[in-house]
């Protein structure tokens, strides 16, 4: 990531409990002016989801927002590290519980991007009309697919689709986040969602929402074709715009 150039953003959330649920374990964080986003999901039939995904939201927005590339991806990943650990240790307090959440974060910064995930939270990119899937699940599912077990299009069917092998503040290690970076271009869109989300609606529908021509209106669409799919997982999308103007930093 270099620290070059700033690319200015467009940006919005939008959060539903889903058709069938009545209560919301999903958070997002939407900071533009920090160059920062994020979705968590409170593990599905986890004790305390939406416990684990505030104190990921939380953690994230205490980031001060000037800070060069480097530092901000080493904040990011030092309060994601202390969250995990507390979490853990508030389940063992509880017995043994384990209170988790998936997490995908997206830094920009000068030109370049670098996304940081645990879960089947995900994060694409539409370019030039072309939906990107920059993540890639930490789910059982995904692994029987890269074992040849399952096919691909018949993964978010599975039985045991809602499976992760990933989450903050979850396994008896210590955490693990994989990372991802790539350029930035003017004009790129970005989605964070949570599983809700991807699961429901399918790539073709997330592409051309994704694309209408007010990026901030995204994920009001987004939820609600969701929503009217009956989801019934909460449901959670950040859309974030890539300017076309740039500043020396």
């Amino acid at each position: 990531m270099s620290d070059a150039q700033t690319t200015r953003f467009r940006s919005a959330g939008k959060t539903d409990p889903g058709a069938r649920r009545s209560h919301n374990e999903d958070s997002f964080l939407d900071r533009p002016e920090a160059g920062l986003w994020a979705v968590a999901d409170g593990a599905g039939g986890h004790e305390a989801g939406e416990v684990a995904s505030g104190m990921i939201r939380d953690a994230l927005a205490a980031i001060p927002d000037d800070l060069p590339a480097g530092r901000m991806l080493g904040e990011v990943r030092q309060r994601l590290a202390l969250v995990h650990d507390t979490l853990r240790e508030t389940g063992e307090q509880q017995g043994g519980a384990t209170i988790a959440s998936t997490v995908v974060v997206l830094i920009v910064r000068n030109g370049h991007f670098a996304c940081l995930w645990a879960g089947d939270s995900r994060l694409y990119r539409l370019r030039g009309g072309h939906l990107e899937q920059v993540t890639r699940d930490h789910s059982l599912v995904q692994e029987l697919v890269d074992a040849g077990l399952v096919r691909p299009e018949d993964a978010e069917s599975h039985p045991r689709a809602n499976v992760i092998t990933r989450a903050i503040g979850a396994g008896d290690d210590g955490i693990e986040i994989d990372k991802t970076t790539d350029r930035v271009l003017p004009g790129d869109r970005f989605l964070l969602c949570s599983d809700g989300l991807s699961k429901t609606l399918p790539t073709a529908e997330i592409a051309t929402l994704l694309a209408v021509p007010d990026a901030a209106l995204a994920p009001d669409l987004l939820v609600a074709a969701a929503l009217a799919r009956r989801a019934s997982d909460n449901v959670t999308a950040v859309a974030v715009e890539a300017g076309a103007e740039t500043v020396e930093g």
